[in-house]
């Protein structure tokens, strides 16, 4: 599965989320939303990923950018991730994988040889009419945060 395309409509979801909320993507219309999916709470690459999207916060929201994060985590298991790392950016939980397969990040991977699913580190931006405006598979976390922050300042000047 690939997932929703650049242009194409975002595909919706409300979901729980960390501090007991509910997240429902279309209530972020006429914003800009960077989803990104990440495999796990607490492990190295998850958190390193969220610590720079967190660092980086006041400059998506100086460009009215919300910043979710999602994984099959427990909206539980967010809360303790969110707390340990002084996370800021919302934390998005989706046990069922209806999200993430909707957005085609739910795939077969493999290590050592064993072949597993799990949840492909990827990012969506979506403009603020709720379409996809840009997309990042396989993501490579050492500078990914900015090179998002980078792409959404590019779609705000393109927009004027």
């Amino acid at each position: 599965m690939t997932g929703p395309v650049k242009g194409s409509e975002a595909p919706d979801f409300a979901l729980p989320a960390d501090g007991g909320s509910e997240i429902k993507l279309s209530d972020f219309r006429g914003k800009n939303v960077v989803l990104f999916f990440y495999p796990k709470n607490d492990t190295s690459g998850c958190t390193a990923e969220a610590i720079d999207f967190t660092a980086l916060k006041p400059e998506f929201d100086a460009v009215d950018t919300i910043l979710l994060g999602m994984s099959p985590d427990s909206p539980k298991s967010h809360d303790k991730f969110k707390n340990k790392h002084a996370l800021t950016v919302s934390l998005v939980s989706d046990q069922e994988k209806e999200t993430l397969q909707s957005y085609g990040v739910w795939v077969e991977k493999s290590m050592y040889g064993r072949k597993y699913m799990g949840v492909e580190r990827s990012t969506y931006l979506i403009d603020r009419e709720g379409r996809i405006a840009e997309t990042w598979r396989k993501v490579k976390v050492p500078g990914h945060a900015q090179s998002v922050l980078d792409a959404v300042r590019a779609l705000e000047v393109d927009a004027r």
